[in-house]
């Protein structure tokens, strides 16, 4: 067998994001065929020693201190963007001017203007067969996309109901320090963007339909937090107690929204959506529940190797069963263990790569594109518009 032509990855950021990232480069052509060999050549960040330590740890052949050499470099063949919102922009538009594939994290950028140019950047560059794809990776937990089977397959007949919620408590202490996650200039939102932007592309993607208006809350329970480590130029994370210097926080803690959906032949699902991090006792609750006229399903990332159906034409007392998305057949399942055996976090991120690598190798658009990402990122926009005007319906 011919060995499959390298995919030379550079990527930009090496926190959370870039952990989860480098597992999935290392591990896609492990366990899938692919129609090329990730490489991973080369990371990037502004410190060099913590650089060269994340390169060493997670698998990184070099270490570049700015994203701009990633790009220029001949060896590179695709740019992954693992940084905070505020930089998606100025990355991927270079990377594409310069004929480099892309992979950005979500949500794709902080603003519409933003998402819209970097989506005319990508189709500009797919004309020239340089690809580019938006990291929404729940599309990837193989039970939701068995939700998206169902309803293709008209199990749950015309979708009348979506109910999605993210809770996660992380920040329910108000005396947890400030982060980049809470300040507008490098997130663009807080709870909204950084959760809620899955649960509306799941919705989204899973119903086939788009959300056309909503009317929206937005709440910010804590204003201030203490300043920590390099915020207040300490070395360490410096005193969190009450007098230790406090920063503004200039984003939402929590996220509640009504909205509608298109329909496509239909005649358009209503949804409700909640995104906080507040929710004490809540993890990781990204929960997706469709109601249509045949029957529903639900989803909670909590348990995620878990799809929960009714079927409206079995018995009307029998409730909702459980399926165990751990069989063969399942979408991705039959790449990795014995039946019975689930999948955890990062299998998402894999089966992200080998969507975007077999894409990629067959010279065809990966899913998501940065169009479907602009789609998101004007929902979160009305959504805010919605809030700050007495949470007026407002058009998508």
């Amino acid at each position: 067998m011919t060995p499959a032509q390298p995919l030379r990855v550079g990527m930009v950021g090496y926190a959370f994001m870039g952990a989860a990232h480098s597992h999935a480069w290392r591990t896609a052509p492990r366990f899938f065929d692919l129609p090329l060999q990730p490489r991973l050549t080369a990371v990037a960040g502004r410190n060099a020693d913590a650089a060269r330590a994340a390169a060493d740890k997670l698998g990184w052949d070099s270490v570049e201190t700015d994203w701009r050499r990633l790009i220029e470099r001949d060896d590179i063949d695709l740019i992954d963007i693992c940084t905070p919102g505020d930089t998606h922009a100025e990355i991927a538009i270079a990377a594409l001017k310069a004929g480099k594939h892309v992979l950005c994290e979500k949500p794709l950028a902080n603003s519409v203007e933003e998402a819209e140019r970097m989506t005319l950047a990508a189709e500009t560059a797919a004309k020239q067969g340089v690809m580019s794809m938006c990291g929404f990776s729940y599309r990837r937990t193989p039970a939701l996309a068995l939700a998206k089977r169902f309803v293709e397959q008209g199990r749950l007949g015309e979708i009348r109901h979506v109910r999605a919620q993210y809770l996660q408590d992380w920040l329910s202490d108000a005396n947890a320090p400030m982060t980049w996650r809470l300040d507008k200039s490098k997130s663009g939102s807080g709870s909204l963007g950084d959760i809620g932007a899955h649960s509306i592309d799941a919705a989204q993607w899973v119903t086939g339909q788009s959300i056309t208006g909503v009317s929206a809350l937005l709440e910010t329970f804590v204003p201030e937090r203490p300043l920590a480590g390099d915020l207040v130029g300490l070395g360490g994370h410096g005193d969190l107690s009450g007098d230790a210097p406090r920063g503004k926080v200039t984003v939402d803690d929590a996220a509640i929204f009504s909205a509608k959906f298109d329909g496509g032949a239909g005649a358009g699902a209503i949804g409700v959506f909640e995104a906080t991090r507040y929710a004490l006792g809540r993890k990781n609750a990204m929960r997706l529940e469709l109601n249509g006229t045949k029957g529903s399903l639900a989803f909670d990332f909590e348990d995620m190797n878990v799809l929960s159906f009714y079927d409206a034409a079995e018995s009307p007392d029998a409730g909702f069963r459980k399926i165990f998305v751990t069989e063969p057949e399942h979408p991705y399942v039959g790449n990795w263990w014995p039946t019975g055996h689930g999948l955890g976090y990062e299998h998402g991120f894999t089966h992200q790569v080998v969507d975007l690598v077999t894409a990629i190798g067959e010279g065809r658009q990966p899913e998501p594109s940065f169009a479907d990402a602009l789609q998101v990122q004007r929902v979160l926009a009305a959504v805010e518009a919605s809030a700050a005007n007495s949470s007026q319906w407002q058009k998508v």
